[in-house]
């Protein structure tokens, strides 16, 4: 999948004139994207769009106008894309209660670890992209994961036919999901890009 380059990024009024539009689209884009994991976990499937607006997003609100600053982010989220035959997505621990937060957190470490995808009989595994952050000295992990899943030609195939599943089988929680046909389109066309 192409990376972002400097020229992907508009200048603040440039890109507040096409804000409303490409917000929607990558709103709608999203809800496709994110898939919730059980009761507690969702992994949003990331390309170069969903980068971009995030960039877009935060040269916004941070009002950058340096070069310098730009290409700090495009090089940050760039990781987050992508490479040909991989998948990425971004899987977030979703608990808003302190309380429940302190219950899980120690008992997912490595989660990570045990998550995968389902597809054409066989398990592709996430491969975390940023390891070192992960276990904090408490013996807790993070609520937000950088996961990578690389695919065979076989399996990239096997995606676009369907059934496709995301799977958690930690040993403290154990998810399932099935992709609806338009998620799985939509993830798959990361593929071709």
């Amino acid at each position: 999948m192409r990376k972002l380059t400097q020229a992907d990024i508009k200048d603040l009024r440039e890109y507040e004139r096409e804000r409303d539009a490409f917000r929607s689209e990558i709103i709608a884009m999203k809800k496709k994207r994110r898939i919730h994991v059980g009761d507690i976990v969702t992994i949003v499937f990331e390309n170069a769009a969903t980068m971009r607006f995030q960039i877009q997003e935060m040269a916004r609100v941070e009002r950058m106008l340096r070069d310098e600053q730009i290409a700090h982010e495009i090089a940050t989220y760039n990781e987050l894309i992508p490479e040909d035959g991989e998948l990425s997505g971004t899987m977030f621990i979703e608990i808003d209660d302190p309380q429940a937060l302190r219950y899980w957190l120690p008992r997912l470490t490595r989660i990570q670890d045990y998550v995968h995808i389902e597809v054409g009989g066989e398990r592709v595994p996430a491969q975390e992209t940023d390891e070192d952050r992960l276990t904090r000295e408490e013996e807790m992990t993070t609520t937000v994961h950088y996961l990578r899943f690389a695919f065979t030609e076989a399996q990239r195939r096997a995606f676009g036919e369907g059934p496709v599943a995301i799977v958690v089988d930690h040993p403290a929680y154990q998810a399932r999901t099935e992709l609806t046909e338009d998620q799985r389109e939509e993830i798959a066309g990361d593929f071709a890009a």
